[in-house]
């Protein structure tokens, strides 16, 4: 049997997610937040605390939080995990709680992650880690020098424009106009992009994700069970991860990332190929992420993802919606955003996305990315027709 046979494609599913404190949210500390969210997204589903029994949990600066959590939520769970690879986490979460309820190891799997970092520091909270004695010399700012460099191999390879880049800014601004939850939803231009203040060039200011707080929670379980449940299940039909560096100077290719080896294995998971995916939630900590993901997933060939992107064509209306809640870039990125690309891939499967909904969605890609494009991880999500 392949690894690809062996997933257990559609037999558990999301039936519960929530997002609480998005943007600010004062006089909450970071665990209150993912409580608040892990309540909503268990009521969501019409479970309760005392349904779950494995948490699958982050949180930024508690290394213990596999205990914190389940303490705090009052839960005895049969199986804790907190894989901590940055923003990819929550995908390989999802993928490790499939299997875990396919073995019958446990029967409700709460993911959940909170983060307070704007009200209680006003800036990016680091999640640990020390800095690369062979980079620090050069003092980088990172981590956006780290995507600065990727994107300006990028554009010396491929001559990808800072125009096209700002093309991904400005679409997620679009999306982010029709998500009431959105942090940021003033108009955008190229112009505003390229105009912007200069963050590690050439990523500006509106090249870089927010700094804000938010908490986000799912609920999985096993397939049979989940048709019970009140909310249309979202089933995970495909769930793949890859990791290649830890610090961007070990990089082997700055324009290819590991996506294109655990991208194309969650898809054959599935059974799909890019062409059948109707939405796409990608880790959007900087604008050169979507467009290097989008080739790694295959949507175009390597090299191409600046013109990919550009025209609309990711933006409400275009021929493929990428970040439909408006991404890290303009609607939320609490330090790790990987779950809130679920979460989003689960309202549009469940076609409960309000004005920003895509009709008649059926396929959805959710990714996460872990540190400086170190650590990646997708999912492939589908309604039950595609099962």
């Amino acid at each position: 049997m392949s690894a690809d046979e062996s997933f257990p494609r559609g037999r558990t599913a999301v039936v519960g997610a929530a997002t609480f404190g998005m943007g600010e949210a004062p006089g909450y500390q970071a665990i209150d937040l993912l409580a608040q969210a892990s309540l909503r997204a268990l009521a969501d589903a019409g479970l309760t605390v005392a349904d779950v029994d494995a948490v699958f949990a982050m949180l930024p600066q508690d290394p213990f939080c596999a205990l914190t959590v389940p303490e705090y939520l009052g839960i005895r769970p049969k199986l804790v995990e907190s894989t901590r690879t940055g923003g990819s986490a929550f995908e390989i979460h999802a993928m490790w709680a499939a299997l875990a309820l396919e073995a019958g190891l446990c029967d409700v799997a709460l993911i959940c992650y909170g983060s307070n970092q704007r009200s209680a520091a006003g800036g990016l909270v680091r999640s640990g880690g020390q800095p690369f004695p062979y980079e620090e010399v050069y003092k980088p700012v990172n981590p956006p020098s780290s995507y600065a460099l990727a994107a300006s191999r990028h554009m010396h390879q491929y001559g990808t424009t800072r125009e096209q880049l700002a093309s991904v800014a400005v679409a997620a601004r679009q999306w982010a106009q029709l998500n009431p939850d959105a942090f940021m939803r003033a108009p955008l231009s190229l112009e505003d992009c390229l105009a912007a203040r200069m963050v590690s060039d050439p990523l500006t200011v509106r090249d870089c994700c927010l700094v804000t707080d938010g908490a986000a929670a799912v609920v999985m379980t096993r397939a049979d069970r989940a048709r019970d449940l009140r909310r249309p299940p979202a089933y995970l039909l495909g769930a793949a991860s890859a990791t290649w560096h830890r610090y961007i100077a070990q990089a082997p290719d700055l324009t290819v990332t590991a996506v294109a080896e655990c991208g194309p294995r969650a898809l054959a998971q599935a059974g799909v190929t890019p062409a059948d995916i109707d939405v796409v939630q990608l880790y959007d900590a900087f604008t050169i992420n979507p467009i290097l993901f989008l080739e790694d997933l295959g949507f175009c060939k390597k090299g191409e993802g600046g013109a990919f992107v550009q025209d609309g064509r990711i933006a409400p209306g275009g021929a493929l919606p990428v970040n439909t809640n408006g991404g890290g870039l303009s609607c939320v990125h609490p330090g790790m955003y990987g779950l809130f690309t679920m979460v989003e891939a689960v309202e549009q499967i469940r076609a409960n996305a309000g004005d920003r909904q895509v009709a008649g969605a059926k396929l959805a890609i959710a990714q996460g990315n872990g540190g400086v494009l170190s650590s990646q991880a997708v999912t492939v999500w589908g309604s039950a027709e595609t099962l």
